[in-house]
């Protein structure tokens, strides 16, 4: 019953200072929206700006680096071993970029629970001719399935058809920034020349258009078999083998795992891609430090309006107290006004904030550098929604609760006394 008592003043109260009460709201309401909107685009933003890189990157590269040898023939010598040997000007040791017995480590890898699938892949450094003037290119020899179920291949391919790379021998998806240099279109015929001055015809089939224009003035596409032909090698002939895993977590540890013991080099995902982790960290910091700054405000806009409150419910509180009221009974009435602003504006703050990314999320957004985007990034996560719904409450509660407690130590004494 005294619950209810309690319930009942704080309505009253409420309803007393009605727009005063509405403007707290409101206010809780805005920063909880913009909370909401705030986090949910940016965090749709890190996404997108990650996965045209990360999406197109392994979880694990093997590969053969040429690079000098880490055993000069002094170090081996008995003489000199506890000596300090100095060598300058050494040279590359004599290897290949080909990675010896692929086809076992490719059948190993798809083996191993841990790998959701594998892509081998051949890059072939050349010279696309135009005219008299060559252009540095990357011709990159995939396996055009698996790139695809892996690499999501098909979704940056914005004209021709992905899947003609591998039905059309002697074919090739140009990336669109080389395209446009060589003015070619979809059928033409180009001519590329290998490192080691071999030339080559090829037929564009598509174009090629990752989002990232440097490299889609660089690089193209080809079937495995395509660029094995180009640099005349066999079929067996491979220079990368990409590895996609089930928790990409895991890939740090794994990418030394298979370095060990294929004998090849690794690099995982987060060691090559480091720069766009720490910027997905910073801006959802930011996000997360201007979402806080926005419901402290709020706060602080309810602490003043309680404060008002309590100084004009001056005589109602020494009426209450007088009537038997404890100081817990008042501060309790404090604390259930500012707990009431909070949840129903936090609540409408929570819904507001779901309609506008809904609306954000289908105003177009077109642009040529990002083909495969066509509005602005939102991401609909519940844990930015249970963060707004807890911080509501908490604000409100302590702009609520330092007001009460001023409430609940006043004399009634002194204020009829004073009347």
């Amino acid at each position: 019953m005294k619950y209810k008592l309690i319930a009942s003043i704080s309505k009253s109260l409420l309803f007393a200072r009605l727009k005063q009460t509405l403007v707290a709201a409101i206010g809780v309401t805005f920063s909880i929206t913009m909370f909401i909107t705030l986090l949910s685009f940016m965090s749709g933003l890190n996404d997108l700006l990650d996965g045209l890189i990360l999406n197109r990157t392994a979880h694990v590269r093997l590969y053969n680096e040429i690079k000098a040898s880490d055993l000069q023939p002094v170090d081996l010598s008995e003489k000199y071993k506890d000596h300090h040997n100095f060598v300058s000007s050494v040279k590359p040791r004599d290897g290949k970029e080909e990675i010896h017995n692929s086809s076992a480590i490719i059948h190993a890898l798809q083996a191993d629970e841990r790998v959701t699938g594998v892509a081998p892949k051949i890059m072939a450094q050349v010279f696309y001719n135009v005219g008299n003037i060559d252009l540095t290119g990357v011709i990159n020899g995939i396996d055009v399935d698996e790139e695809t179920r892996l690499f999501f291949f098909k979704n940056y391919v914005v004209g021709g058809n992905y899947i003609d790379l591998k039905n059309t021998p002697n074919s090739i998806i140009l990336g669109k920034g080389a395209a446009d240099k060589m003015l070619s279109g979809i059928g033409d015929i180009i001519q590329v020349t290998t490192s080691k001055g071999d030339r080559v015809q090829l037929k564009v089939v598509g174009f090629f258009q990752s989002g990232i224009q440097e490299i889609d003035k660089v690089q193209s596409y080809a079937s495995i078999s395509t660029a094995q032909k180009i640099l005349g090698r066999p079929n067996s002939y491979i220079t990368d083998i990409q590895v996609k895993l089930k928790n990409v977590l895991d890939a740090p540890a794994v990418a030394k795992e298979f370095q060990k013991k294929f004998n090849v080099e690794a690099v995982d995902i987060q060691t090559a891609n480091s720069q766009f982790e720490t910027g997905s960290s910073i801006r959802t910091l930011i996000s997360y430090a201007v979402g806080v700054t926005l419901l402290i405000v709020a706060g602080f806009g309810i602490y003043n309006i309680l404060n008002m409150m309590i100084y004009e419910k001056m005589d109602s509180i020494a009426i209450l107290k007088a009537t038997g009221f404890s100081g817990r009974d008042v501060n309790n009435i404090f604390i259930t006004i500012a707990l009431s602003i909070g949840i129903f504006g936090g609540a409408l703050g929570l819904l507001f904030g779901f309609g506008l990314c809904n609306v954000i999320e289908h105003i177009p957004f077109n642009t040529p550098s990002l083909p495969t985007v066509k509005t602005y990034p939102i991401q609909y996560n519940p844990k930015y929604y249970m963060i707004g719904a807890i911080f509501s409450v908490i604000t409100t509660y302590l702009a609520g609760y330092f007001p009460s407690r001023k409430a609940s130590k006043i004399d009634p004494v002194i204020i009829i006394r004073g009347k």
